[in-house]
């Protein structure tokens, strides 16, 4: 969960992010949501936690099929 988006991608890309990303090279971002009210946010994301890896990918999968990244959209 973040307020800025863009720049904890960016963090991520320029391996500034956290130890979990560093190690797992994850460097593109292929799938987010966005909220208005943080407790959304957070609660979101706490659910997802506990979601087995098959669910995140199929999530993943419907939201964007060709796993592009999506940081570029962000921008525009």
């Amino acid at each position: 969960m973040t307020a800025n988006l863009p720049r904890r991608i960016w963090a991520h890309k320029s391996d500034l992010g956290s130890k979990f990303c560093k190690e797992n090279g994850c460097k593109i971002l292929v799938y987010y949501e966005a909220f208005d009210d943080i407790e959304d946010a957070i609660n979101r994301e706490k659910a997802m936690k506990v979601w087995k890896r098959r669910w995140k990918t199929e999530l993943i999968s419907r939201a964007n099929p060709d796993w592009r990244d999506l940081y570029e959209d962000l921008n525009r």
